[in-house]
């Protein structure tokens, strides 16, 4: 479960990178290239597309991160840390202090 939550997070930052990219910023950004698109749908409804689709993908990645913070093996990982420690002190006993 844990590793699906992390792809998930994965997945959505790179789309997340991609619409960013795209939307119209001060500068013009990579929306101002699709000026012939606005026949099919319109600039402000591109716009609207955008902000939303990046509002949606900030919404989904902080609710997956929650589940994958709630999914974290903890109690393995301190298993295998006892085990890791049980493993070290047998193989470097620590020797007596010699009494004289």
């Amino acid at each position: 479960m844990y590793l699906l939550c992390v792809s998930l997070i994965v997945l959505a930052s790179v789309l997340m990178c991609l619409i960013v990219l795209i939307q119209n910023s001060k500068g013009g950004g990579l929306a101002a290239g699709f000026a012939s698109s606005n026949q099919i749908m319109g600039v402000r409804k591109t716009t609207d597309f955008l902000e939303k689709a990046t509002w949606s993908i900030a919404v989904f990645m902080v609710v997956i991160s929650v589940l994958a913070a709630y999914s974290l093996p903890s109690r393995q990982s301190a298993e295998t840390f006892d085990v890791a420690t049980e493993v070290y002190e047998e193989a470097a006993p620590v020797a007596e202090p010699v009494q004289e």
